[in-house]
């Protein structure tokens, strides 16, 4: 099963991992040597920390520049997995940085586009 873990980072998140950026990535850099030597990996992105939100209302586009989350959290990347169970999807997150420093938000891949 592919799930897609989403990594969530805020401002202090931020600095804690710009004050430790090598130690942070040596795991990061652990994590996915395992996960590239097992074929659990499937793909991944960091993300900018702008965005822009784009909805139609009454058949016009309305554009906000964001981040629009109200929240204090952003989605500062993704990785995909492909894995035997939730619990792996699970164990694999927990283990991520970003997890510890903020959150990482673990969602079920229901299909692909190609």
């Amino acid at each position: 099963m592919k799930y897609m873990l989403l990594i969530y980072n805020n401002a202090e998140s931020r600095k804690a991992i710009e004050a430790d950026m090598d130690t942070v990535m040596a795991k990061v850099d652990e994590i996915m040597s395992e996960l590239q030597a097992s074929g659990e990996f499937v793909g991944g992105m960091a993300l900018a920390e702008t965005s822009r939100t784009v909805q139609v209302r009454d058949g016009v586009p309305v554009v906000t520049d964001g981040p629009f989350l109200e929240a204090k959290e952003l989605m500062a990347g993704y990785i995909t997995v492909d894995v035997e169970s939730l619990e792996r999807a699970t164990e694999i997150a927990a283990r991520w940085p970003d997890a510890a420093l903020c959150a990482m938000e673990i969602r079920p891949v229901i299909g692909e586009v190609e």
